[in-house]
């Protein structure tokens, strides 16, 4: 990859046609995407920054640094970065427009072709089949577990619009803008008024006291299984005869599947992943987060699993 780690945002220009409309492939809280084009042919996503000004161009550099040397197959790439300021006229409310200094940030990542995972959830009975369900869930865990303990940081947006799908349909998790970098501390308490991401998938410490940690990514994690497996959100909250009334649910209607394809034989090998699969999404949901399990306890069930 001869993509340099830094790019002005001349290059970046560019290969975007000039930020188009046309070369636009997402957006969301902290910035646009855009598909950059070289002249080589290569192709990177381009994300530009909603202004930061509490941000420094050198603290910008330096945690975007840090990301260029993340490298997973179940995580998006970082490739590089552009941090400029320029001088502009700001229009002002009560007059005459003023020069002041506006930084340019931009992120570039590698290009990952086939969407990202909330178009394909669906219903059990359509869309992804079993055994492509199985392998993201697995995919996911995978990234997640390298992000806690190789990277020791925390996503804090996990999301299926923030896991995108490679052209082998493997899962690769995106946007790092609401990460924060933990080392040691396991949990730290934050301003609630920078609390962001997607209600739904945050964590109830999180969503009411702004208290995070990596067990408030594997509540988000457990939410994205759920509904992996089933299509939807919908889970009971508590009781354990509610749980077991749900999973055989769950198990029952995937089981019908199973028994109208040839693929799936012997039939009890793969009950037994979805049985595994939606226990350990409602273990995940667990309103105690000391309950949850990690990700790499999830792995190591999985792999158990495969090996029976």
């Amino acid at each position: 990859n001869l993509i340099p780690k830094v790019l002005t945002r001349a290059i970046l220009k560019a290969i975007t046609n000039d930020f188009s409309s046309n070369s636009e492939i997402g957006r969301g809280g902290y910035g646009v995407v855009y598909k950059g084009v070289f002249l080589t042919g290569e192709i990177i996503a381009v994300k530009k920054l909603f202004e930061i000004r509490q941000l420094r161009d050198d603290e910008f550099r330096d945690e975007v640094s840090h990301l260029t040397g993340i490298k997973h197959i179940n995580v998006v790439q970082t490739l590089g970065y552009c941090a400029e300021t320029s001088q502009e006229l700001i229009p002002q409310p009560t007059g005459r427009p003023i020069w002041a200094e506006t930084p340019k940030r931009l992120i570039c990542f590698e290009y990952v072709p086939n969407k990202s995972l909330d178009k394909y959830i669906s219903d059990e009975s359509l869309g992804l089949d079993w055994n492509l369900r199985y392998g993201i869930i697995k995919g996911i865990c995978k990234g997640l577990q390298f992000l806690h303990e190789e990277c020791h940081m925390v996503h804090l947006d996990l999301k299926p619009e923030n896991i995108l799908m490679d052209a082998s349909m493997a899962p690769k998790i995106a946007d790092f803008g609401l990460s924060k970098i933990f080392g040691d501390q396991q949990t730290r308490l934050v301003i609630k008024d920078n609390r962001k991401g997607s209600l739904g998938y945050m964590a109830p410490e999180y969503t009411l006291y702004g208290m995070l940690s990596f067990r408030a990514d594997i509540y988000s994690l457990g939410v994205i299984i759920i509904q992996i497996v089933t299509g939807h959100r919908e889970y009971p909250l508590s009781a354990q005869k509610s749980f077991e009334d749900y999973i055989d649910k769950v198990v029952g209607s995937w089981k019908e599947n199973f028994a109208s394809e040839p693929k799936y034989k012997p039939i009890g090998k793969y009950t037994k992943q979805v049985k595994q699969c939606i226990t350990i999404g409602l273990n995940c949901v667990n309103l105690d987060k000391d309950k949850r399990p990690t990700a790499k306890d999830i792995i190591q069930g999985l792999n158990t699993l495969d090996q029976v």
